[in-house]
This record gives structure tokens, C-alpha cells and sequence, in this order.
């Protein structure tokens, strides 16, 4: 199969096309790409699962058209309606029952759904024309580093889908919060755009459910090839003597091999200079964080594309979407 790239003016009518006759096709959404399928349609949400080696227990995000369809998937609490009216078409997934119309595929055979409606202009013209709701999770191989450009996803799925439509990139860089609604409570599944902060105005913010699966939910997701760990390398605006210790993890990385040195480490630098590190990508310059989960896929996949046998990641702070980035460095260690 040939996988075509094509911009979103000239794109988005074939995708819908692709989408009418049980196809699959990448679509941009204001935090990563999606790989679509009409989620009403088993067969085509199968092959999402074979084009990105995806378990079938991992559950599928469906994205709405509009919000009249949020009752016919969902069974929606007062609080439900509120998030919706509040941040839809936005980056917020809602975990909700389900209702008898969404095939177990899309779920992984769980009682819930996770819903949500896209804000970015490309994917709405494509649902809107397409009028079914598309089941759409990050375009690319399972577990690895989320696409952020029309690139990303060439270099993920090339051969395994038709069509890439190219809507630039993404405004977020980070999937969407998921949260869990029951009654007034608001349970986070996954961090993301959308902060505990804005959502604790509409409900009791709580922590993860353990008895729920929620998308981009197992320990290790979002990985590059290369092995990654977190490291806090500035303390009271002076960066740590940190060479040393580097030379140690690069050594315990190669199994225990000679001492490795710190030029064949990369750094996805939060406020450390990068002096000594043969490659470094930094977030933000300026500490700011959304343009640091803007930038925090495209940078890992550079360290990752560069060859490097280690790579550093800086910590960040925990407030704010910082909390959504470290979520996904820890998933990016996790091995």
C-alpha cells in the first residue's frame, strides 16, 4: 500500500470518502495526529489495531461530530454536560457508560466509552462531512512517540494506511486529558491540555481509578528506541555536577559494558544549559509550558532519530500541563 500525504483543502473530502467505505486514514487534531475509522463500523476499527500493532485491550477515543451525539454513545451526568459545554470541541476526553450502539471493539469490551470532539478545523470538516463519529487514537506504531506532523506519521505508518491529511502541526503537542465523570466527581486518567486546575471549577477533582483502562493508559507508552531517564540536573539555579553520574547510568544502560562517556548522551533539556551532552533539544528557553508540550514529541524523536545510547530527560514542574509532560516521560522510562 501506498500511504499518500496530502494537504488538508485538498484532503479533507477523500478522507471522508476513505471513512464511508470502512478505511482508515490520519487526520490532524489540535494535540497529535489521529488514525480515523468510523467507530460505528468493527471491521474498520480493526484496522486501526492492525496498522498500529495496538493490543485490543487497549480501548479506542471517539470523536463526535457535534454534541447531539454524545447522548446517543454515552450515558452523560449533569457534570458530563457541564465539561462538555465548558471545553468541547476541545482537548477533554470524558469516560462515560456506554450505550448499546458502540461495538466492544471501540471499547475493549468495557462498559465505558471515552468521548470526545476535536477543536481543530481539518478534523471537524472531515467528521462533518463524513456525519458518523470517528474512533481516533495517536497515528502511530503502539507505544511509541506520538506524531505531531504529517512527517511523524509517515514515518510511523508509511505502507500501512492510504491517506495522511496534512493540517500542520499540532497546537498542544500532548493527547488529551481523559477524565472519568461519576456524578459531581471528576477522576483524571490522564493528564493532558486541559489541567486539574480549570476542571476542578465544575466538580471534585480526584485521582486515577484503578478498576478503569482508559487510551494511553499502560505503564510504558509514548517511548522512543532509545532508553530514557529523568533526571533533576539543576538545583537553586545551578546545574549539578552531573557528568560523572552520567558516565554510570550510560553504563548501566549498556549492560554493565565499559564506562560510557557523556558525549554518546542526548538531553531534552528543561533549564540545564546542555554543556557536555553531544545533542540537546531544549522544551522551551524560556521555561514556558506550552511551548514545552508543544515542542515535547518533535524533540524526543530528533534524540531518538540521532543515535544516541541514552537520553536525558530533565524534569519539569509538576503544575499546570508540566504535570501532563512528566506523565509522559515517566511512560517514555518505563521499560
Amino acid at each position: 500500500m501506498k500511504t499518500y500525504i496530502v494537504a488538508a483543502a485538498e484532503g479533507i473530502s477523500p478522507a471522508a470518502a476513505l471513512l464511508s467505505v470502512g478505511d482508515i486514514v490520519a487526520l490532524p487534531t489540535e494535540t497529535v495526529y489521529g488514525l480515523g475509522a468510523d467507530a460505528l463500523n468493527p471491521t474498520a476499527c480493526a484496522k486501526i489495531f492492525e496498522a498500529k500493532d495496538r493490543p485490543l485491550y487497549d480501548p479506542l477515543i471517539v470523536h463526535i461530530p457535534d454534541r447531539k451525539w454524545l447522548v446517543r454513545l454515552a450515558v452523560a451526568s449533569d457534570c458530563a454536560h457541564i465539561l462538555a459545554e465548558n471545553f468541547w470541541p476541545g482537548p477533554l476526553t470524558l469516560v462515560l457508560p456506554r450505550t448499546g450502539i458502540v461495538p466492544d471493539i471501540v471499547t475493549s469490551g468495557q462498559e465505558t466509552i471515552a468521548i470526545r470532539m476535536s477543536a481543530h478545523p481539518d478534523f471537524q470538516a472531515v467528521a462533518r462531512i463524513f456525519g458518523n463519529p470517528i474512533a481516533a487514537p495517536s497515528a502511530n506504531r503502539f507505544g511509541r512517540i506520538s506524531p505531531t506532523s504529517a512527517d511523524h506519521v509517515v514515518e510511523e505508518l508509511d505502507g500501512r494506511i492510504p491517506l495522511v491529511v496534512d493540517g500542520g502541526d499540532c497546537a498542544h503537542g500532548v493527547e488529551s486529558t481523559i477524565v472519568l465523570v461519576r456524578g459531581s466527581e471528576i477522576h483524571i486518567l490522564r493528564n493532558g491540555p486541559i489541567t486539574a486546575e480549570e476542571l476542578a471549577r465544575f466538580g471534585t477533582v480526584r485521582g486515577l481509578m484503578a478498576d478503569i483502562s482508559a487510551p494511553g493508559g499502560l505503564a510504558s507508552h509514548y517511548a522512543p528506541s532509545t532508553p530514557l531517564v529523568i533526571e533533576d540536573l539543576v538545583a537553586d539555579g545551578a546545574e549539578l555536577p552531573f557528568m560523572e553520574r552520567a558516565s554510570r547510568l550510560l553504563s548501566v544502560q549498556q549492560n554493565g559494558g565499559a564506562d560510557g562517556h557523556p558525549s554518546s548522551i542526548g538531553l531534552l533539556a528543561w533549564s540545564h544549559s546542555g554543556e557536555g551532552f553531544a545533542h540537546v533539544e531544549h522544551l522551551s528557553k524560556t521555561q514556558n509550558l506550552r511551548e514545552a508540550a508543544t515542542n515535547l514529541y518533535g524533540a524526543m524523536r530528533r534524540l531518538d532519530a540521532a543515535g544516541h545510547a541514552l537520553i536525558i530527560a530533565e524534569s519539569v514542574p509538576e503544575h499546570g500541563l508540566g504535570a501532563a509532560i512528566m506523565e509522559r516521560l515517566r511512560k517514555a522510562s518505563a521499560r
